[in-house]
């Protein structure tokens, strides 16, 4: 089985997206496999963490920002792909640094994530964007 998801971003951040992979499942009535999200861009990521704090998200972010900052900011002097925006390479060495696909278990129609784990999207860009999540699910 293969599906696609779009998430639609309002800036950097962590974007849960968790139920509206467990609803695809339901849908088709998948009962075990396993899950593998990939995200179809390069200034993004994928990954699973915390769903039960929001200081969780926040502090990555935080902390991801302060490690690769802007090109504005004078460690970053290097770089010479700038030609989109401060926050564009950047981006890519964030999505080069995290995991752009993931796999997740299924089983008994469920995704065997942990208590507090939801599956996120990165997304390193300031702007607005449509993400796409190719899915597949596999026996």
């Amino acid at each position: 089985m293969n599906f696609e998801l779009n998430i639609d971003t309002h800036g950097a951040g962590l974007y849960e997206f968790t139920h509206s992979v467990q609803s695809k499942l339901r849908e088709a009535d998948v009962q075990g496999g396993l899950l593998t999200l990939f995200v179809r861009h390069t200034s993004c990521s994928l990954l699973i963490q915390e769903n039960a704090d929001p200081e969780v998200q926040t502090d990555l972010q935080n902390f991801f920002h302060r490690l690769v900052p802007p090109t504005t900011d004078p460690s970053m002097s290097y770089l010479t792909h700038i030609y989109e925006g401060p926050d564009d390479m950047p981006a890519h060495i964030k999505a080069a640094m995290m995991p752009v696909s993931i796999s997740i278990p299924i089983v008994s129609g469920a995704l065997a994530l942990g208590t507090w784990q939801g599956i996120y999207l990165f997304e390193h860009r300031n702007a607005s964007h449509r993400r796409r999540v190719a899915a597949h699910v596999g026996g």
